[in-house]
């Protein structure tokens, strides 16, 4: 057969990084793992081809190729989702859907012949022997949580990867927390499935034949879930594998905060290679962490935790949420100086939404309160259910947030104030790229010349050549990192400033009540 993976595209979020991506001649952030996945699972001997949307048009001759289009979709690409499938019904071709989008919300799609949802280690196979004999079923799911130490090598042939800012690894599936508004533990479970320290290895091993180098981002939600495996077997394979073969990679991953209190575990990160490591702090209001259940994060003090995991050499990025019932007037303020005193220079804020199958979406259906499905963007303004806070000032408490610290002069200091807590364990640096010297005079032009926070820039470059300059790249990279923070903003607000408040019916207020 001859079989066409497709991957929709994302829009412009915070987390797309499309004005940075232009900057550094990069098309997108990372290549869709489990697509890559699948498409090691097929029979050898079947054709494939690999459109990823973020990186290459899909043309109407890549659809009539195929016998199948096998699409895989998170929520925040629904739309793109749609206009391929239609695109699919109208050439003809058949589909088969899976990933997360499908697995929480397939009733929503018509014109998919075969969904094939869950994990595929589980649900793929008996698809595959039904459509070899001809009795393939329009739908194939499980509840199952198969182990993931027989998932094979992702197909890394089917990709381009200069094309892409880092490659990606997985090394679990599952967390053990219980975030309200995480939809993780729905599809993946409480109990942190792991792959063995060869299968790290060999995927290490085989990107590195590919020729990559640069960053890898381990894309497990919490990669410290199981601590003691990590310990005694992953960091250490990986410090041996990184040694022998002189450092190629530096490493990012998703944690939790307890990662503070383990001088173990981040002293093995560092060593092993990890430079960076995203952190859902979400808020400093202890009552809305206790709302959504996010209990790792209480009864500690979040800003030391964080000045301890950046004093081993780990760079955090935090993701941080407003909207949440318990949260008081005072949360935007609350939020930007916690943000600000932190010294966590790439700061995600979102509005709280509840996803479909999450335990808030659950608890909203039952109290009326839902208006509509998320569309996955947090970053938009887009409210799906009636907050307790009034939709006017939530969306403009919102604004005042990231009209602060994405401003040239918060952004900045945040900087200095990482750099006095980061005491970075470099063990060794990729070569530099003939790409890389191209798009640091690119970006010294750009952030230097032409945009606005020129001031701020060169105060921060001759500082960071003054007092640390080892530094100067990371300089380079925050500042492609706040335009492009900057620049979304300014969209979100000439969009929203022309947005209607949302007014809702009394007799829904009261059944909320709100």
């Amino acid at each position: 057969m001859q079989i066409l993976f497709v991957y929709p595209q994302y829009p412009n979020t915070f987390w797309s990084f499309k004005y940075a991506l232009k900057l550094v001649s990069k098309k997108a952030l990372y290549p869709p793992l489990g697509l890559l996945t699948v498409a090691a699972m097929l029979p050898g001997e079947w054709e494939k081809k690999f459109i990823d949307m973020n990186v290459t048009a899909l043309s109407d001759g890549d659809i009539m190729w195929a016998d199948y289009v096998f699409i895989s979709a998170m929520d925040v690409q629904i739309n793109s989702a749609r206009e391929v499938i239609a695109r699919c019904n109208q050439l003809g071709a058949k589909i088969v859907a899976g990933g997360p989008l499908f697995t929480t919300r397939h009733e929503e799609f018509s014109g998919v012949d075969h969904f094939v949802l869950g994990e595929a280690e589980v649900t793929l196979a008996p698809f595959l022997a039904d459509l070899t004999k001809g009795c393939a079923k329009p739908i194939y799911a499980s509840g199952e949580r198969p182990e993931i130490s027989n998932t094979p090598l992702p197909l890394w042939s089917l990709v381009d990867m200069k094309h892409y800012a880092s490659m990606n690894i997985q090394y679990s599936r599952g967390c053990p927390f219980d975030c309200e508004f995480c939809d993780i533990v729905f599809l993946y479970g409480h109990l942190p499935r792991t792959k063995s320290s060869k299968q790290v290895v060999s995927e290490l091993e085989a990107i590195y034949t590919r020729g990559w180098r640069g960053q890898i981002l381990f894309v497990d939600d919490n990669f410290i879930g199981n601590k003691e495996k990590l310990k005694k077997e992953i960091l250490p394979a990986i410090i041996k594998w990184s040694k022998g073969r002189k450092y190629p990679f530096y490493f990012m991953t998703q944690a939790s905060i307890n990662l503070a209190g383990d001088e173990e575990l981040m002293q093995l990160m560092t060593e092993a290679g990890f430079n960076k490591v995203f952190i859902g702090i979400e808020s400093p209001n202890e009552e809305s962490l206790e709302e959504c259940n996010k209990f790792n994060n209480t009864r500690r003090d979040l800003v030391d935790s964080v000045k301890r995991i950046q004093n081993h050499g780990l760079e955090v990025q935090g993701g941080f949420i407003v909207g949440f019932d318990s949260d008081p007037p005072s949360i935007f303020e609350q939020q930007i100086d916690f943000v600000q005193k932190s010294g966590i220079v790439t700061a995600m804020i979102n509005i709280l939404n509840a996803p479909h199958g999450t335990k808030l979406y659950q608890r909203l259906k039952t109290e009326n309160r839902l208006l509509s499905e998320s569309s996955g963007n947090t970053t938009d303004g887009s409210l799906n259910f009636v907050h307790r806070m009034d939709s006017e000032s939530l969306i403009n408490g919102y604004r005042q947030v990231l009209n602060t610290i994405y401003s040239p002069m918060s952004y900045y200091e945040r900087v200095h104030t990482f750099y006095e807590q980061y005491r970075p364990q470099i063990k060794s640096t990729p070569k530099i790229q003939f790409i890389s010297i191209v798009w640091l005079f690119k970006s010294l032009w750009f952030l230097g010349v032409v945009e606005n926070g020129r001031k701020y820039f060169w105060k921060l470059i001759i500082s960071t050549l003054i007092k640390y300059p080892r530094f100067l790249m990371m300089s380079i990279r925050f500042s492609i990192y706040r335009l492009h923070f900057y620049k979304l903003t300014q969209e979100l607000y000439e969009v929203e400033t022309h947005a209607p408040v949302i007014q809702l019916p009394e007799e829904l207020l009261e059944k909320a009540h709100v």
